[in-house]
């Protein structure tokens, strides 16, 4: 049975926005703090800015986009630079988002932050309040 141990940090993402999470309380008591919020609609908006000088010559024919799947790793992949630059400020880490993006993170993950991987939920709860989110986490860490 693991524990979430104090400092240790837990990323809630899905399509829209991700939080990393530290435990700030302690492993039988834990009180989940916001390290890093980041959103998705951030994130396009900006790539739209570096896009506009583009030639955007494109036919009929094809395909429209996956704007909800494009969104999803646009997300994990910054999630995963964030984390990839803060690795030293945690030892355990706790991956809980749609099983979409959680599928996008684990691909964009270092082997250093994989490595401090504990646990993973395939669950949205980025609109939950964070007590609920830390009882989710525990109760997924005492059944592994």
């Amino acid at each position: 049975m693991k524990k979430l141990v104090k400092g240790a940090w837990v990323v809630v993402a899905d399509e829209d926005k991700g939080l990393v999470l530290a435990n700030a309380g302690t492993v039988d008591a834990p009180e989940l703090v916001v390290v890093q919020k980041i959103e998705t609609a951030d994130l396009l908006a900006a790539n739209d800015r570096s896009a506009r000088g583009r030639d955007h010559t494109q036919s009929e024919t094809v395909a429209p986009p996956d704007y909800h799947r494009m969104a999803g790793a646009t997300l994990a992949r910054a999630l995963a630079e964030f984390l990839g630059r803060a690795d030293s400020g945690f030892e355990q880490l706790v991956l809980v988002a749609s099983p979409q993006v959680l599928g996008a993170l684990r691909e964009a993950l270092t082997p250093a932050v994989k490595a401090q991987v504990v646990a993973e939920l395939a669950k949205t709860l980025t609109d939950h309040p964070l007590p609920k989110i830390a009882k989710e986490v525990v109760a997924a860490l005492d059944a592994s």
